[in-house]
């Protein structure tokens, strides 16, 4: 039996996943969560072999509860669904750890698919979706986790304040982060990060 945490920020989705999936006899949803935090909960205390997870979630998105997750049982298969199709978004998910990156208007037996293939311990990415050589700029998770409160709009005071770090330490993680994008100022980070997925714009 192949165990299944279900994240995606609608309920209605998240039952539509669940009535797909349990129609399989060796495919059990043991647990859903509607948000990345709720997913990183939840597959640390159940366990699950597979977690099927929505990019786009509230709080941090599905890149960055993956890499929580994985940090703490990497032996979790975890499959990215997203509505997009740009190079970005698979680079990002694949660099965080993810197996698997599937188009959430997926066929149903797609996912099936998908879902026993990461079981075994195979990788599933849409050969249409296959990131170019040569763009990965990746980002550590701390400065992924940086980011997204520069998105929100928070300064570097705000940002020490909530992930219990220096300002010195923050203004040196987003010297870092512009650096590594080649951007030049807030503005452009915040426009880049959102365009190319980095963060969820919530």
């Amino acid at each position: 039996m192949i165990t299944i945490l279900l994240v995606d920020d609608h309920a209605l989705v998240r039952r539509g996943f669940r009535r797909l999936i349990e129609d399989e006899a060796d495919l059990q949803v043991i647990g859903e969560a509607g948000d990345g935090l709720e997913a990183v909960t939840l597959a640390a205390s159940l366990k699950p072999q597979v977690i099927v997870m929505d990019y786009a979630l509230p709080g941090i998105n599905g890149v960055l509860a993956t890499r929580q997750i994985l940090a703490a049982r990497p032996d979790a298969a975890i499959l990215i669904l997203s509505m997009h199709t740009e190079p970005q978004y698979v680079e990002n998910s694949i660099d965080a750890g993810a197996r698997g990156y599937l188009m959430k208007n997926a066929l149903d037996l797609e996912l099936v698919d998908a879902i026993r293939r990461l079981a075994k311990g195979e990788s599933l990415i849409d050969p249409k979706l296959v990131p170019e050589d040569g763009k990965r700029r990746g980002l550590t998770t701390r400065e992924l986790e940086v980011l997204q409160h520069i998105v929100a709009g928070r300064s570097n005071k705000e940002i020490a304040y909530e992930l219990a770090l220096s300002v010195h330490t923050i203004a040196v993680h987003r010297a870092h982060i512009m650096d590594q994008l080649g951007l030049h100022n807030a503005a452009e980070l915040v426009a880049y990060a959102i365009r190319n997925g980095l963060v969820t714009n919530t």
